[in-house]
């Protein structure tokens, strides 16, 4: 079907920040900022112990007048809201799949009323502007002048520099020049501040490309035979124009080949009716995924642009149009893709995980965050409560029934960068290694004519370039459920699955932009990285979760628990490819490095650190999720005889076959005039029930209704419920019943 193509809106949906700090594009990762305290670097401990001061330079004071974008982590019941998070997405739990609303998970998990009151209060008192509290009702936002902070918080402020690779030159940031203290009436409902170091959690360098005559087969190193993953030549048959076809990458029909998206595709499954958010910090241009879609005969779903907490749209540097144009490939008849643009500052990392959440009308079914950062980096720039709050988001999230996913790095089992180069230290990425997120690891394939998977290996280009697929155990979280007898350690482990991800040959995109031109090939351009796997896959749970709404089964959610069960039973071997060659350490060739290896992660049998559970086949997987997710309840709906008029209200009786959230519509319909709409309350039904309605009219509907009676006008009630989650997408709808309605 022909989808209305339109270059996305750029709007301002509300006062909230966004990103995710971490993000790699291609074969490179985004560098990682670290933060500074006080004139010192802030660093992962014993990696950067000894780094002089002189790479940061004090410029001054900063200016009182600047504003500061500042977040506050609220006090709130995070405990109870990763239990429930938990109980609903366990598969074999009695709650499973019982997600509740935004809404109702911010009231009773999130802030008191009477903290959100207190903190709100006191801000405005304090000075600050645009003061809200999260839809989460997890932390509270608000801009204040650096006076005005400098004052609250017992610190002053000042201005510094720090080298950054790039064109864009030095970093120049605010940060406190002393330890700062929580003011005495925000203590007990605000549990910190993140926002008053500006320093983003990351930078991003010029694109860089990788030639493919840098990759022989194999090279001695260190006396060894070495044989990186990438590759110069694709394999399998490619197809699209002869333009899209002429650089060295994959094409989508053979990536959809591979991990059987083109069965799903081929029957109709196209991601119709869902809706999928892209967390990203720079922008992307409309007619590079025209061009891209053109070449290979793709549809394009509705793109939405949301800017968040910035004036005017990013520019495009080349991670937004990967994202995009995989995601296009994916699932190209998607309702839409919202594309969230943020900075990347601390704040961001909190702010940039909910907002989504706050565009009413547009929650999706699916976010994809081709971002990262090492979780040393981010305790360091948001602090323990921050962590805390991040997390929280996540599994508010998941409690609501939005499935994440996030890439799981570029750079191995060593995540944190630091000049464009990997620190000696083993290190994963949040948000992939979050227990409530779906981490997307990075493969390289050998396809057949028929662009089935021959071999697939753990993505490693050592020694020629210092990048692999992230994994590891994550320092941050601790264990989840859905992991036990898969993993020894008392911590999680990421990735749960991987992907194509390596550069050479890479994903063939369309990209006009400056930076993709750089080495003079453009706009067709091959590029990899786990940015490009999270949302392959992401596209292909879209297409599950369209499957299993028109079957009348429950949607996926945070996949992982479905994923491991799989694997525990006998179609483990049908759903995953077992990846058992290769390994995600970079140890040996890091620069400046002892060049001993960090003893993670090597592939095996089973799952591993360095490619998860393995590569998935989607059509399989959506077929098995079908036998596996439980029915969504059946909705009913009744109309009594009654006289509406003379009572003044219509009786309506509404029932679901199990838990449910219901959502009623009735029209009144007056031959010749103009028809009328009565607004329902969402019904939550806990239980198989049943319950009546009374729908009260309203004084101009009844002044209508008894004109048209006595003109002897023909007046119908047409009334049907649907079955909607927690974001408002309807689930399963019910028989229209009507009513003629008389004096």
């Amino acid at each position: 079907m022909q989808r209305s193509h339109r270059e996305p809106g750029r709007g301002n949906p509300t006062d909230w920040s966004l990103k995710v700090p971490t993000r790699y594009w291609g074969q490179r990762w985004i560098v990682l900022a670290i933060s500074i305290a006080s004139l010192g670097l802030l660093a992962p401990a014993t990696a950067l112990a000894g780094t002089p001061r002189s790479r940061v330079q004090r410029l001054g004071l900063a200016p009182r007048s600047q504003g500061l974008a500042l977040v506050f982590p609220l006090r709130a019941d995070v405990a109870g809201l990763e239990r429930f998070a938990t109980a609903v997405s366990t598969v074999g739990s009695p709650e499973y799949g019982h997600y509740e609303s935004i809404a109702t998970l911010a009231r009773r998990f999130g802030a008191s009323l009477s903290d959100r009151n207190r903190v709100t209060a006191f801000l405005q008192r304090a000075g600050a502007t645009r003061v809200r509290i999260d839809t989460t009702g997890l932390f509270a936002d608000a801009t204040l002048s650096v006076g005005r902070a400098e004052r609250l918080f017992g610190s002053s402020l000042a201005r510094f520099q720090t080298a950054r690779l790039g064109p864009a030159g030095p970093n120049r940031f605010l940060a406190p020049t002393t330890a700062t203290r929580l003011p005495a009436t925000l203590r007990g409902a605000v549990t910190g501040v993140v926002g008053l170091d500006t320093q983003p959690v990351l930078a991003q360098p010029a694109v860089k490309m990788v030639s493919a005559a840098r990759f022989p087969h194999t090279v001695a190193r260190f006396g060894a035979a070495v044989t990186p993953s990438g590759y110069g030549q694709r394999t399998g048959t490619a197809a699209g124009c002869a333009a899209g076809q002429a650089d060295r990458g994959f094409t989508p029909n053979q990536y959809l080949d591979a991990y059987g998206y083109s069965p799903l595709h081929a029957a109709g499954i196209n991601g119709q009716g869902e809706r999928v958010s892209l967390i990203e910090i720079d922008g992307f241009r409309y007619s590079d995924l025209r061009a891209f879609a053109g070449c290979f005969g793709l549809a394009i779903p509705a793109v939405n642009g949301f800017g968040v907490n910035i004036k005017h749209p990013l520019a495009p540097i080349g991670e937004t149009e990967l994202d995009l144009q995989i995601m296009d490939a994916a699932a190209p008849d998607l309702k839409a893709i919202d594309v969230y643009e943020s900075q990347a500052r601390p704040a961001d990392v909190i702010q940039s995980l909910t907002a989504p959440l706050e565009n009413r009308g547009r929650v999706p079914d699916v976010i994809s965050v081709s971002l990262g950062v090492c979780e040393p980096a981010l305790a360091l720039a948001v602090g323990r409560s921050g962590v805390k709050t991040a997390e929280a988001a996540l599994s508010l999230e998941t409690a609501s029934g939005i499935s994440v996913l996030a890439s799981s790095g570029d750079a191995g089992s060593s995540s944190c960068i630091v000049k464009g180069s990997p620190l000696p230290v083993k290190a994963t990425s949040f948000p992939a290694s979050s227990p409530y997120v779906t981490g997307v690891g990075g493969t390289n394939i050998v396809l057949n004519a028929l662009n089935q998977i021959q071999s697939e290996v753990v993505w490693n280009d050592a020694p020629y370039d210092v990048s692999a697929g992230g994994g590891g155990t994550s320092q941050l979280f601790s264990r989840p459920g859905y992991q036990n007898g898969f993993v020894t350690q008392h911590n999680r482990d990421v990735p749960d699955v991987a992907v194509l991800a390596d550069v050479l040959p890479g994903y063939n995109i369309y990209c006009s932009i400056p930076a993709c031109q750089a080495n003079g090939t453009g706009p067709w351009v091959a590029v990899g990285g786990t940015s490009a796997a999270s949302p392959l896959f992401a596209g292909g749970l879209a297409l599950v979760d369209q499957m299993l709404r028109q079957a009348g089964k429950q949607n996926l959610g945070l996949t992982n628990s479905l994923l491991y069960k799989i694997q525990r039973t006998n179609a483990g071997a049908k759903v995953f490819s077992d990846i058992r060659t290769g390994n995600n350490d970079l140890g040996a060739y890091i620069p400046g490095d002892t060049q001993r290896s960090l003893g993670c992660c090597t592939a095996g049998p089973g799952y591993d650190r360095a490619s998860g559970l393995g590569s998935p086949n989607l059509a399989r997987l959506a077929l098995l999720a079908l036998s596996l997710q439980p029915r969504i309840a059946d909705p009913g709906i009744a109309l009594p005889g009654q006289r509406p008029v003379l009572r003044r209200h219509l009786l309506v009786k509404v029932s679901c076959s199990r838990r449910c959230l219901t959502s009623v519509n009735v029209t009144i319909t007056i031959a010749g005039k103009q028809s009328m709409h009565i607004g329902v309350p969402r019904q939550l039904f806990r239980g198989r029930g049943r319950r009546t309605l009374k729908l009260r009219f309203s004084a101009a509907q009844l002044r209508r209704l008894r004109s048209a009676l006595r003109q002897h006008r023909k007046i119908d009630a047409s009334v049907f419920s649907q079955i909607v989650d927690p974001g408002g997408n309807v689930e399963a709808v019910s028989r229209t019943h009507t009513l003629r309605i008389r004096h």
